[in-house]
């Protein structure tokens, strides 16, 4: 694999201990780590409670629907990337339910070739998720700037009866003298009628 600077930390569920010993080797410290294998999906819960995984690998059996739920719970609420083996026997009406979900799903039983070439895709997927995730925390980071430097233009036209305009010019002559964030002078700002006012 490319190497990677940070591996990918994996949870796999899976009660076949088989299923582990052909799976595990695929999985090398060098690019997979830690790596930790629960036997159970109450387990699996247990541990997803306390500890944020890059990649979940579900094993499920033809009866466990509980396996099943749980790539769908983990897949809509974190941003692990998922995959979830299943008979083959059940795979079609599997593979529908959880493509919503964004949950590969491989048919068993597999070969160690495609179960590694769908490792690759989980790490895609895991890549863009942390893009997308990236571009969330940028765009809420930029809405809250704007609200700080708003709140602290208020302050401006409330204190010294000045308008909007001259509020925000005043704002944007701070931060380029003083070689600031708006966001930094807003908050300074807005410290200082706080200051004012107790």
């Amino acid at each position: 694999m490319v190497f990677q600077s940070d591996p990918y930390s994996v949870l796999l569920v899976s009660a076949s201990e088989k299923f582990n010993q052909v799976t595990l080797p695929l999985l090398p410290m060098t690019d997979y780590w830690p790596v930790t294998v629960v036997g159970s999906v109450s387990e699996a819960r247990r541990t997803l409670s306390g500890t944020d995984f890059d990649l979940v690998i579900v094993n499920a059996s033809a009866r466990d629907q509980h396996g099943v739920r749980l790539a769908m719970e983990i897949s809509a609420e974190t941003d692990a990337a998922v995959l979830l083996l299943i008979p083959h026997e059940i795979y079609e009406e599997t593979y529908a339910k959880t493509l919503p979900y964004g949950v590969v799903t491989l048919s068993k039983p597999t070969n160690t070739q495609m179960l590694g070439q769908n490792l690759r895709m989980l790490c895609a997927m895991r890549e863009r998720l942390r893009r997308v995730r990236q571009k969330q925390i940028t765009v809420e980071e930029k809405i809250e700037e704007m609200r700080l430097v708003n709140r602290a233009k208020w302050a401006l036209i409330t204190r010294e009866q000045i308008t909007e305009p001259e509020a925000h010019r005043r704002i944007l002559q701070q931060a380029m003298e003083g070689h600031q964030s708006k966001r930094q002078v807003a908050e300074a700002i807005l410290l200082e009628l706080e200051d004012a006012t107790i």
